[in-house]
C-alpha cells in the first residue's frame, strides 16, 4: 500500500505541473475553457502575466512533492506528504470559494485521497 501511496502523492504532483503548463504555455482558449475565464480577460496581457506567474508556483509545487518523494523516506517523508496534501487541499478550497467550484474535484478531491492514504497506509 505504501507503493500506492506514493503513486497517489505522485499523480497529485504531476497535476499541478500539467496545470502549470495550461497555465503558462496554453493557448487562450483552452485556459479560458480550463479554469472558466471569459476569453476576452485570458486574452488581455495582464491576465497573461498573472497565469503564468501562477503556473510557476504550480510547476514548483508538483516538482517539490516530486523531490521530497526521492529524497526523503520514513517519517520525514510522511510528515512532509501531509503537510503538501493539506496545502493542496486548502488551496483547492480557496479557489472554489473564489474562482471556479470544480477546483475542489479536480485539486481537492485527488489531494484529499492521497492525504486518506497516507494517514492510514504510509508507515
Amino acid at each position: 500500500m505504501q507503493i500506492l501511496t506514493l503513486f497517489l502523492v505522485a499523480l497529485v504532483a504531476l497535476e499541478h505541473i500539467g496545470i502549470a503548463a495550461l497555465e503558462m504555455f496554453a493557448k487562450p482558449e483552452q485556459q479560458a475553457k480550463a479554469f472558466d475565464m471569459p476569453l476576452d480577460f485570458v486574452k488581455n496581457d495582464h491576465a497573461k502575466v498573472a497565469l503564468a506567474n501562477q503556473g510557476i508556483y504550480n510547476g514548483a509545487l508538483g516538482l517539490l512533492i516530486l523531490a521530497m518523494i526521492l529524497f526523503f523516506t520514513g517519517t520525514t517523508l510522511k510528515i512532509i506528504m501531509i503537510l503538501l496534501m493539506l496545502y493542496v487541499i486548502i488551496v483547492a478550497i480557496y479557489g472554489a470559494m473564489t474562482a471556479t467550484r470544480k477546483i475542489i474535484f479536480l485539486q481537492g478531491l485527488p489531494a484529499l485521497i492521497a492525504l486518506v492514504f497516507v494517514l492510514f497506509f504510509y508507515r
